[in-house]
Order: structure tokens, then C-alpha cells, then sequence
């Protein structure tokens, strides 16, 4: 009886804490797309991804379709994939670049875009052309506010 009574205590707890995320988690020291992607610069090396909000609407990312390295990548063209139980969207590159690493764990478990969207599982890493392109990018403010106004409109 005490270990249903446990259950039942953390389902509650769980029912009440899981769901609400409030908003889509978004870092400060990145920088992000309007589709999207977000962007850690570092030097002259950029770490690229799709954001949480992304994973989040997508839902369970099964594939992870990446490019070569060495390919050349442009601000707001695409350059891969993610495949999802719901669709498969474009991954756009939030700057232009050429491809110096990507992240081949994606390759067997794709499902590090949704657990760790930050962290484990970014896409590429590029050599930035022209650092000005950032410009171009929402803040974590500015992003955080377009989801919210995204969000009221579907």
C-alpha cells in the first residue's frame, strides 16, 4: 500500500512538474535564427544546433541527416536534416562557413537533439567567414520573444 501511495505521490508530482517547461529553454551566450538554429562562436569556429524550441515542436529526432566536411555552408541556406516521428525539416546554417567537424554521434543516436539540444547534441562545427553575419541573429531576449509570438499564432 505505502509503495502505491509513493506512485501516486510522484506521479502527481510528475504530472504537475513535466509538462510545464514554461518556455522553451534558450541560452544567453548564443545567438539564434529565426528558423531555428542557434550559434556558440568561439574564435573563429562556430558550434551550430537547433534549439530546444525546435526539438520540442519537432518531437523524437529518429534521423540526423549532416554534411561533409570541408562543405561550405551560407547563412540561412540548408544544409542538412532532422527527421522526426511528426516531419523532417532543413537545418539552415545561421552563418556562412566551411564545415571543420560534425557530430558523427548524431549518426547513432539522433536522439541527442532532443535530450541535450545545447550540449551533446549540436550538428557542426564551422569556420566563420565574416563575423558581421551575427549581427543578423537574434539574442536570447529577441529569440525567446519571437517563440512566445510564434507560439500565439498556430
Amino acid at each position: 500500500m505505502a509503495s502505491r501511495l509513493w506512485a501516486t505521490k510522484a506521479a502527481s508530482f510528475l504530472r504537475i512538474s513535466v509538462p510545464y517547461r514554461g518556455f522553451a529553454a534558450a541560452i544567453k551566450d548564443l545567438k539564434y535564427a529565426d528558423s531555428h538554429e542557434w550559434v556558440k562562436v568561439e574564435g573563429n569556429s562556430a558550434k551550430i544546433g537547433i534549439t530546444d524550441h525546435a526539438q520540442d515542436h519537432l518531437g523524437d529526432i529518429v534521423y540526423v541527416e549532416l554534411p561533409d566536411e570541408g562543405a561550405e555552408v551560407r547563412q540561412g541556406e540548408s544544409f542538412g536534416a532532422v527527421e522526426s516521428v511528426k516531419a523532417t525539416s532543413d537545418i539552415n546554417s545561421p552563418v556562412s562557413g566551411k564545415v571543420v567537424e560534425v557530430n558523427t554521434k548524431l549518426n547513432d543516436s539522433p536522439g541527442l537533439v532532443n535530450a541535450s539540444p545545447y550540449e551533446d547534441g549540436w550538428i557542426i562545427k564551422v569556420e566563420v567567414k565574416s563575423a558581421d553575419e551575427l549581427n543578423n541573429l537574434m539574442d536570447c531576449n529577441q529569440y525567446s520573444k519571437f517563440c512566445e509570438e510564434e507560439d500565439a499564432k498556430h
